[in-house]
């Protein structure tokens, strides 16, 4: 399975406004916390979670998704939140905590919620799980159509979530597929040092679901690793889980030091940026030409732009709002 020409540009777009996104969310971010870093202070206070590296995992599995699908994502989910068409402008606003935002600015970016493109995500790890195979569980006993994606790390393997959900996927056949955003770093815990197997996708095997590694982060391969998944979950046919080797570009978190990483690895991985590489492939092969690039590029920054003026613009909620919507 090959993604059209048509596809092709809307999975580089998609990643270009992940990127300028995650570029201009990263500035504004230190804005007052320096000399000495402060993780409350500024525009954007707590943590801060990038996925610049992993934007080909995003697009290659979202290009075969509608509105109508459900995906849960981790606590580092920009790229895939773009790639599900959560609304931009108002995803900015959630991280800024304004009351423009997604849930009023009362989530911030580890828990983005969008129920018109079905999309959610978590800061607790393999807590996306269970609600994807529960989507996936209602959409099946309703006979409805639609497949549920779950988004998670390869330390969120090493989960009893993880066990659990893939066998009551596997049991009750559901239209579920796992994707696993291998990075190599559980924080700050190489995956050698954590994970008693070296990839995750053998895991399958043990719930009698398909289990497929995609190497080397690239976009057109994870398209057709999805796709193949992802109709096999609209045919009825149960369950997959793929592994996807991926890279983060940065540390876990915004003010890591990275002291872990081995001396050139960083280096060595942004050599290995997936956006300038997939670039080249489309020119080279003849599916984007230098002035399409350039429009999607100029349309990837206004798109940017514009969101990030719509969260600085918008208004902080009141401080009564913190007691609404609130159980009691």
């Amino acid at each position: 399975m090959k993604p059209e020409r048509t596809q092709l540009h809307w999975m580089y777009q998609q990643m270009l406004v992940s990127r300028f996104f995650e570029e201009a969310i990263e500035k504004i971010y230190m804005e007052g916390k320096s000399p000495a870093f402060n993780m409350a202070k500024g525009p954007i206070p707590g943590e801060m979670h990038l996925s610049n590296g992993q934007e080909p995992c995003a697009v290659g599995v979202c290009a075969h998704l509608a509105a109508s699908d459900i995906v849960t994502a981790t606590h580092r989910p920009h790229h895939i939140a773009i790639a599900k068409g959560v609304n931009l402008n108002e995803m900015a606003a959630e991280i800024f905590g304004k009351e423009t935002g997604l849930s009023g600015g009362r989530g911030g970016h580890m828990h983005l919620f969008d129920g018109r493109v079905n999309f959610s995500c978590s800061g607790i790890i393999a807590q996306g799980m269970g609600p994807a195979v529960g989507a996936a569980l209602s959409r099946k006993l309703q006979g409805k159509p639609g497949v549920a994606v779950a988004f998670l790390g390869e330390g969120a393997a090493n989960q009893g979530a993880f066990h659990e959900t893939l066998n009551l996927a596997a049991v009750w056949q559901l239209p579920v597929v796992f994707v696993i955003e291998d990075n190599a770093w559980g924080i700050s815990v190489a995956k050698r040092q954590s994970t008693a197997v070296e990839r995750n996708d053998g895991r399958a095997a043990a719930y009698g679901m398909p289990g497929t590694f995609v190497p080397g982060n690239d976009p057109v391969a994870i398209f057709a690793a999805a796709g193949e998944a992802i109709d096999r979950a609209r045919r009825g046919e149960g369950p997959s889980l793929i592994e996807i080797e991926t890279y983060r570009l940065a540390g876990h978190f915004m003010g890591d030091a990275e002291g872990y990483r081995p001396k050139g690895e960083k280096e060595a991985l942004q050599a290995r940026d997936p956006i300038p590489a997939f670039r080249t492939l489309l020119l080279e092969e003849g599916a984007l030409t230098e002035a399409e690039d350039q429009r999607l590029v100029q349309a990837a920054h206004e798109r940017v732009d514009a969101a990030i003026r719509f969260a600085r613009d918008s208004a902080y909620p009141a401080p009564e709002a913190a007691l609404e919507k609130v159980f009691v």
